[in-house]
């Protein structure tokens, strides 16, 4: 799909049809099909397949065609079958437009461009766009955090505040929810990273753009709001951690307590088996087994004897 966008006013505005490309500032491709692709290549602007970017060496990602930036992040977003996954996305960045390309549907791409007035640097310019894009990115990023915190939160209060013992099949969905949310945490520490590397290189070129001081000071807040989460992630990492440790110290537990049971129930039949024992070998000389009241003796020191051990564990506080 492509989704171009011109200045109208203050905002942006969605073009209907590939006629107008031409004057569109922002060009969002979303899997494009070939001929949308030639479409864009026409204005100049080489499109990269899927394999490009998802080339993992940094030459491959942040780099200078002609007069076009090329940036490559990988940010967390839904897949053709609305599954939670992150994928390469590509900016290029030339003069006249600003041309995305994703194979995945971040939220910030549907999002910004209502929003794009909004934004501290406006949407005048490409550059500008590209702030503002970057600036709705680590918004939803941070949102992310957030849910991620919420989670854990969730999870400690169950683990830790319930009266109950929580059962295995309870515990088990904690664990499973530690883990999506570990899952998500990772995608989302991903992407900061690959967007600092990004920042970090489009500040280098603005020294030959027209409004360089500007969007310097853009780039640097941005920087500086990453590095804050950066380290907010950090610490939802060692939250996810502990919770994880906590989960399954509880599961350890209810094993624990299994096995004691079963530990005391097979001591409790053991002197009773021992009896049963020695009564049961087959030896022609037993002078018991004569006698008319052997075998409910047999049974009575059997009762007495997993009573008396009953009551050793009792005083022992082994139960």
């Amino acid at each position: 799909m492509l989704y171009a966008y011109a200045l109208k006013g203050n905002h942006l505005q969605r073009l209907d049809g590939m006629e107008a490309l031409a004057s569109a500032l922002w060009i969002d491709l979303y899997r494009p099909m070939p001929a949308q692709v030639e479409a864009v290549q026409e204005l100049g602007v080489d499109v990269p397949t899927l394999a490009d970017m998802e080339e993992i060496e940094i030459s491959n990602r942040l780099y200078r065609d002609a007069a076009t930036d090329v940036m490559t992040v990988v940010l967390p977003g839904l897949s053709a079958t609305k599954a939670p996954t992150a994928g390469p996305v590509t900016f290029m960045l030339s003069k006249d437009r600003l041309v995305t390309v994703r194979h995945h549907a971040p939220r910030p791409f549907e999002t910004f461009p209502d929003r794009a007035d909004k934004s501290v640097t406006g949407c005048a310019t490409p550059d500008r766009i590209l702030i503002g894009l970057v600036e709705e990115i680590v918004a939803r990023l941070a949102d992310l955090l957030e849910g991620v915190g919420r989670g854990l939160d969730d999870v400690s209060m169950r683990v830790f505040g319930s009266d109950e013992p929580l059962q295995h099949e309870e515990l088990l969905a904690m664990l499973q929810r530690i883990g999506r949310e570990g899952d998500l945490m990772a995608r989302v520490r991903l992407a900061l990273l690959t967007l600092e590397r990004m920042l970090t290189y489009f500040g280098q070129t603005t020294t030959t753009r027209d409004e360089g001081k500007a969007l310097r000071d853009a780039i640097k807040a941005q920087t500086r709001d990453i590095q804050a989460l950066e380290v907010h992630a950090d610490f939802l990492s060692s939250r996810i951690g502990l919770a994880t440790d906590a989960t399954l110290g509880m599961v350890n537990l209810q094993q624990n307590a299994t096995v004691r049971i079963l530990s005391v129930v097979a001591a409790l039949f053991l002197p009773p088996t021992l009896i049963a024992s020695v009564y049961g070998m087959n030896f022609a000389h037993m002078p018991e087994l004569a006698w008319p009241l052997g075998y409910p003796a047999a049974l009575l020191l059997m009762g007495i004897s997993s009573l008396a051990t009953w009551m050793w564990f009792k005083w022992r506080k082994w139960l």
